[in-house]
């Protein structure tokens, strides 16, 4: 009886701080935003009478706007203030956004106009997300980490997943997607009031290392040492080459053919879409809450990498499922493995990188993993055209597995483990973790 109110006050704990509430309330509207622009941004383009292989612009503009610019983020976030990152990322979505309701609602918008706003909307998340994971450690004791992670993969995948998506499918359905667009303005004005709420604490805007010499000197230099760390740290390595792969295989399918695979084969409209994105957002938040919950487990690796490899094979049945249930469920299980995994890397990465490398690996870790993810989305579209998609979901679901054995074995994530212990009493290395 004592284990769950215990769990439930390590969950929790982070809260008992103001920063970290109002950051975490900035995350939540922020999040809000992206996951109304999955779906918004979906229909827009349908109703200017694109297809697959529109979409797959609009989507491959967005991630190579994160792709693009994510080192820099990095960069900026070790040697800049990241609390003033976070407003002008958020300042320049509201504009952007702004822009495209007005065209959008005055019917003067093109498809081009979509994949400039989609480019930039990837160009913000380049910067917000490696400002956030450098600015919670500063804000929080590093035995709090794993509860505000799970808070965070909670929040991120309900949000951007679930509610997000059911909020614009329900401003579409209702009104039009030019609407949808216009709530997504709204709701970066709320973000951004809410940053300006977080205190001007100096380690908040001080870079990690000191001053930006002290900090690592040039851009380049900065750049060479954070690429330094991690080809010389095994674990971090494996991991990053898995993600290349994994994210490959599933992100094309899962952004460009899922909306199809809903529509035309399953007779779905915006709300069963999100309903679908939904109901992955709610697996990966009930995965991130019970890892929060508890330790770091002692074989965080492997547990990790399990998670993520073969929690992708469902996506081997996504074509033959006959119902918008099944469909449901099998997305549930992808996000509920996929909740497990990423918390534990979030912490993982926290608590054994440097802190002054911190945003330059949180930026290499985006950068890195998702470095195919235009690719993917290019070629999902076209290969549609040629190839059955429920074949391509059944290459989706069986890559991952394999290539997760093959990174767990060469990077001894047994060994490793072991090692290095994330427990809240041991003592967290910060130099490369070589064999």
């Amino acid at each position: 009886m004592g284990a769950k109110p215990f769990a439930a006050i390590r969950l929790l704990r982070p809260f008992a701080r103001r920063d970290y509430t109002v950051l975490a309330c900035a995350l939540v509207l922020s999040t809000l935003a992206h996951g109304m622009w999955a779906v918004a941004m979906v229909y827009q383009v349908r109703q200017l009478g694109g297809g697959p292989v529109q979409l797959s612009s609009v989507a491959t503009a967005t991630s190579l706007g994160l792709i693009g610019l994510v080192l820099l983020g990095g960069i900026a976030a070790d040697r800049y203030s990241c609390r003033k990152i976070l407003l002008l990322v958020e300042t320049a979505s509201l504009l952007v956004m702004s822009a495209t309701a007005a065209l959008a609602l005055t019917h003067s918008l093109q498809l081009w106009h979509l994949v400039l706003a989609g480019f930039l909307s990837g160009a913000g998340a380049a910067f917000f997300y490696p400002a956030y994971s450098a600015l919670l450690p500063r804000m929080l004791p590093a035995a709090e980490l794993l509860a505000a992670n799970g808070i965070e993969g909670t929040v991120r995948p309900v949000v951007q997943t679930a509610l997000g998506p059911l909020a614009a499918g329900v401003l579409v359905a209702s009104v039009s997607p030019a609407h949808a667009i216009a709530g997504i303005s709204v709701t970066h004005v709320a973000a951004l009031l809410t940053l300006r709420r977080i205190s001007h604490a100096p380690a908040y805007d001080r870079p990690a290392g000191g001053s930006g010499q002290q900090a690592g000197g040039g851009i380049i230099h900065q750049l060479r040492e954070g690429v330094g760390y991690t080809v010389g740290t095994p674990w971090l390595r494996w991991t990053l080459l898995f993600a290349v792969v994994a994210v490959f295989t599933f992100i094309g399918p899962f952004e460009v053919l899922l909306p199809f695979e809903v529509s035309d084969r399953l007779g779905g409209d915006a709300t069963d879409f999100a309903s679908a994105l939904a109901a992955y957002g709610v697996g990966c938040a009930l995965g991130s809450m019970a890892t929060a919950t508890l330790r770091m487990p002692r074989r965080y690796l492997s547990i990790m990498m399990a998670c993520w490899g073969f929690g992708s094979l469902p996506l081997v049945a996504v074509g033959f499922v006959p119902a918008l249930w099944c469909l449901v469920i099998l997305l549930f299980i992808v996000g509920l493995t996929d909740g497990i995994g990423q918390v534990t890397w979030g912490t993982l990465l926290q608590r054994r990188v440097p802190a002054h490398l911190l945003g330059r690996i949180s930026s290499l870790d985006f950068f890195v993993s998702l470095a195919l993810m235009p690719v993917s989305m290019a070629v999902t579209g076209p290969l549609s055209q040629l190839v059955a998609p429920r074949e391509i979901f059944i290459f989706a679901g069986l890559a991952s597995p394999v290539f997760a054995v093959i990174a767990w074995w060469c990077g001894r994530f047994w060994r490793d483990e072991i090692a290095h212990p994330l427990d809240e009493s041991a003592p967290q290395p910060v130099a490369p973790q070589g064999e």
